[in-house]
């Protein structure tokens, strides 16, 4: 699997939601409707059902598919099984060796990608247009001729066993959401299963297992096609019935878990005790009716309510206003059969978790007691309209809305259907569902805490009521193999290519030098408008680490005409999002909005980046939870691992610091070193407004002339600090007893983004560890099964930044991998990369790149990027013809000058005694640091 989660599907609305609770200025008179998923549908004889949406703006095509089969399917003790199935669906079949799925969608600039949720298993793929029947041939040989062998199946177990690792035993809080939120919630239907598993139940499994498992559900009668972008509707039905209307429909029944859990009735509460966990945290879990109840959409509003945003009452009661929680979440889990509802709280430093088990319960008792506000409804519903606009971009995204619906619902307008019943939700509704599924009897707590000595917890497991049925194997299971060369069907060629389309870029300058950058896009009615300013983390003050992190935090806290609650409030209400934040080299505010709110969002976006007001207390508030997101990351190993190579290779440098700040820096912080960063960062003559969307470029100018065009400022003097020098190469190893995994880091110093090797640099590094067929991938993941992936990047900024390959392994496995890393990496310094190899590469990069800038918010994020990188914004059209045109010697020398390991320090945060006698034969120098005595704030980081 390459995702475990997903979230609720939201399609498209019939009727526009209005809204009267904004106060930033009147709405405009244009109203928002947006048109129901526009697609065919046809079943075929063999019971294939095909949906198909075309959209020719896009060169792009996504292919699905959608088997009716979940982790509640899996077989009586062998929890995790369909997660570690679908795993196996992306080796060999009878016409495709290992991994040519990876080869025909990330080599030709797409990719792919699965997950497994209880209901389900999806897979689904995004090419260039011209490669779509390549797809529908592979998509169909892999349902109906997958090759299981011994060797392919020990090795993907070891790869799920390692993303078990990774997720569940080394995240802080994995085995929370994971394990014991599905522990809790069932007392009799199999969702009660993790889906990611466990090891015992991996180990349980056997390849006899595997074979059965696809005989019993992969067919046609039990998948759906959804094919989304640009085709020729007719050839589409061709290809289809080439190759999927061939495969035969078993005639046997599908087994079907027809268990009902039952009410809960008497609330539960369950405590543990878990390893790596820094701060309390406590979660409420509720018993939801099925997807397609028809109280689903007066739930969803009330979790809007409840969550969606820093205006929603968890968020502003809890974490801001009563400062009990670091966060504050819910998680609607809305399915085919029962669902829960997740209420969520991690502790602030010095809180109880009784203290947020009461919080949380009186905010349910205060939806139970009383009618929200109209202000409250209409915000909720504006923010899922938002979110219903973004979530169909894409092609992409329309193919996952509409299977959604198809797969959970059995029906493919049900996401139509659920929102406009979302617009007619009441206050009244959401108290009846409040009331009838959210009372304190039909709870399950759990609460969770820092392991300590001799403190004993429940014991948490699926309960032994929960029924589940073994795998019974069909009589006519076919064990198949793969064909040789000479009888192998071959994969049919590419058609013609679709040209992407590279929108258009205009600029223009205020008087008081203000960048003003507009690109039209006015597909679907959605804005994203962003203000970026020259006041990135590299200008933070010697040992005040997160100032400049700290400082655009604030941004969205308070100004001086509206508090942060008005700020979080107003643009909530439009439906919109805010949020600022810092990079190293400059710091960024952001509103994305319907097209209709423009002028509203975009008045308080000019609010909070020219009048901030940084208040005292917005600044503890801000310092506290930045304090307490640090300790999170402090006990994951991979999180750990990266800031320690951070400081490795840039030592007291700039960019050697945390850029989110330390526990020990945070403190020394005043408002003066706040304020002092805005006025040397953001003053107009330095900034730029980037607005694209659903807007005329004159109109977008206009409204930046009238928000910004009076912003005086002038360049205040920035503070310098000393240059230091480059330090020596380290190896080094953070000691942290009992962590679920290692994680690993061979980092070096980099190049600036203005470098003429840029390009050649990012062409070296696709190749070495970017995507799944990525040299560092095939060789960790794939050839060894030692990591759930391994990756490399080339971090460029206006000076030199950092080049890093990493990954996450089991203990006693470090030592390997790091040798893997750095051999991996001198190769590609040493051997020049065959002129075929790096065509692929280029096309991952070019692919990625094509599918940034197909939405609102991608093109607004590479246009800022510009604007902190000081390149030209033209890069946005010069950037795939200057990939492609990178030549292999150009490649071998970026190897050289950036990738080379000879100049690299090595890092591995983990259980040191499982692996530090092996790293030190060949390490000799290695120096070992105990996690407690780990001191990020120094360049000895000790």
């Amino acid at each position: 699997m390459r995702l475990t989660r997903t979230a609720l599907y939201l399609g498209a609305a019939l009727l526009p939601f209005t809204a009267h609770a904004q106060q930033a200025a009147p709405m405009p008179a244009k109203e928002i409707a947006v048109a129901p998923l526009a697609y065919t549908e046809r079943t075929l004889p063999n019971g294939l059902k095909l949906y198909a949406i075309r959209d020719t703006s896009t060169a792009n095509v996504s292919v699905q598919v959608w088997y009716d089969v979940g982790s509640k399917d899996d077989p009586a003790g062998k929890s995790g099984f369909a997660h570690m199935f679908e795993h196996l669906m992306f080796k060999g079949t009878r016409n495709l060796v290992d991994e040519q799925m990876d080869r025909l969608t990330e080599d030709v600039g797409g990719y792919n990608n699965a997950s497994t949720n209880s209901d389900y298993t999806n897979y689904y793929e995004v090419v260039p247009a011209n490669h779509l029947e390549r797809l529908l041939f592979a998509e169909a040989d892999r349902m109906a001729s997958l090759v299981v062998d011994a060797k392919v199946f020990a090795s993907e177990r070891d790869v799920v066993k390692e993303e078990l690792r990774s997720r569940v035993l080394a995240s802080p809080y994995g085995k929370l959401f994971y394990v014991y939120f599905p522990n809790i919630s069932y007392a009799v239907h199999p969702y009660a299963r993790p889906g990611i598993g466990s090891i015992e139940d991996l180990d349980a499994a056997t390849i006899d297992d595997i074979r059965a498992f696809h005989a019993t559900y992969y067919r046609p009668d039990n998948a759906v096609l959804v094919v989304a972008g640009n085709f020729d509707p007719k050839q589409l039905d061709q290809w289809v019935d080439k190759y999927f209307a061939k495969i035969a429909k078993p005639n046997r029944p599908i087994p079907r878990v027809t268990v009902a859990e039952p009410p809960r009735t008497k609330a539960t509460r369950q405590t543990v005790y878990e390893a790596n966990t820094p701060l309390p945290a406590v979660l409420l879990s509720y018993q939801l009716p099925a997807d397609n109840s028809p109280d689903t959409p007066a739930l969803t509003v009330l979790d809007g309510i409840l969550s969606g945003g820093e205006n929603s009452r968890l968020y502003r009661n809890i974490v801001y206003r009563d400062q009990l929680a670091a966060q504050a979440d819910t998680f609607l889990d809305s399915r085919q059969s029962t669902g829960s509802y997740a209420m969520y709280a991690i502790l602030a430093g010095g809180k109880s978790a009784d203290e947020g088990e009461k919080a949380m319960r009186r905010e349910l008792a205060d939806l139970r007691d009383k009618p929200v506000t109209a202000a409250e409804l209409a915000e909720a519903k504006n923010e899922i309209l938002t979110a219903a606009l973004k979530s169909r971009e894409t092609a992409e995204g329309k193919a996952s809305t509409l299977a959604a619906s198809i797969i959970i619902d059995r029906d493919p307008r049900h996401s139509d259907r659920q929102l406009a019943d979302i617009a007619k939700v009441t206050a009244a509704d959401v108290q009846r569902v409040a009331r009838k599924y959210l009372g304190d009897n039909q709870s399950a707590a759990l609460v969770y805490l820092p392991e300590e000595a001799g403190k004993k917890g429940d014991a948490i497991a699926v309960a032994p009521t929960v029924k589940v049925a073994p795998l019974v194997a069909p009589r006519d299971v076919v064990i198949h193999t793969q064909a040789s060369a000479a009888d192998r069907v071959a994969v049919p060629a590419p058609t013609a290519p679709v040209t992407p389309a590279i929108p258009a870029v205009s600029e223009s300058r205020l008087a008081n030098g203000m960048r003003v950058i507009v690109v039209e896009k006015r597909d679907l009615p959605i804005v994203t408008a962003t203000v970026v300013s020259q006041a990135g983390g590299a200008r933070d003050p010697s040992g005040k680490a997160g100032t400049a992190s700290l400082a655009a935090d604030l941004l969205t806290k308070g100004t001086k005409t509206r508090s942060a609650e008005q700020i979080a409030q107003q643009i909530e209400s439009l439906g919109g999002s805010i949020g600022a934040g810092a990079d190293w080299d400059a710091a960024f505010a952001t509103v994305t909005v319907k097209a209709d709110q423009v002028a509203p969002a975009l008045t308080i976006l000019a609010d909070v980046a020219r009048n901030p007001a940084f208040a005292q207390d917005e600044i503890d508030r801000a310092r506290k939870q930045s304090i307490d997101g640090v300790a999170v990351q402090l006990k994951d190993p991979a999180a750990v691992s990266g800031m320690v190579a951070s400081r490795a290779v840039f030592g007291a440098q700039p960019y050697g610091n945390l850029l989110s700040g330390t526990p020990t820096s945070l403190p020394k912080i005043t408002r003066a070193d706040v304020a002092t960063a805005y006025a040397e960062g953001w003053h107009p003559s330095q900034a730029a407004l980037v607005v694209v969307g659903d807007i005329a470029q004159k109109d977008a100018v206009a409204l930046a002339q009238k928000l910004f065009g009076d912003w005086k400022g002038s360049v205040q003097t920035v503070s310098t600090r000393a240059s230091e020098p480059q330090p020596a190469p380290r190896v080094i190893v953070v000691d942290m007893p009992d962590a679920g995994q290692a994680g690993v880091v061979v980092a070096r110093p980099g190049i600036a983004r203005s470098d003429p090797a840029f390009y050649a640099a990012q062409v070296a590094n696709a190749t070495l560890g970017v995507g799944f067929t990525s040299r560092l991938n095939r060789e960790i993941r794939i050839k060894r099964g030692l990591a759930y992936g391994a990756s490399s990047s080339v971090d460029t900024r206006r000076m030199p930044g950092i080049v890093s390959a990493a990954t996450q392994t089991k203990n006693p496995s470090a030592p390997e991998v790091v040798a893997l890393l750095a051999a991996e990496m001198k190769r590609m310094a040493d051997e020049p990369v065959p002129a075929a190899e790096l065509e692929t590469r280029k096309a991952v990069l070019v692919g990625s790149f094509g599918r940034r800038i197909e939405r609102t918010d991608g093109i607004a994020g590479a246009l800022a990027d510009y604007v902190a990188e000081d390149v030209p914004l033209d890069t946005l059209r010069s950037y795939i013809p200057s990939i492609q045109g990178v030549d292999p010697a150009a490649v071998q020398a970026a190897a050289k000058k950036v990738l080379d390991p000879a100049g690299a320090s090595i890092v591995v945060v983990g259980d040191a005694k499982q692996f530090v006698d092996a790293l030190r034969k060949t390490y000799p120098q290695v120096e070992v640091i105990p996690a407690a005595a780990l001191n990020l704030d120094s360049a000895a980081l000790k």
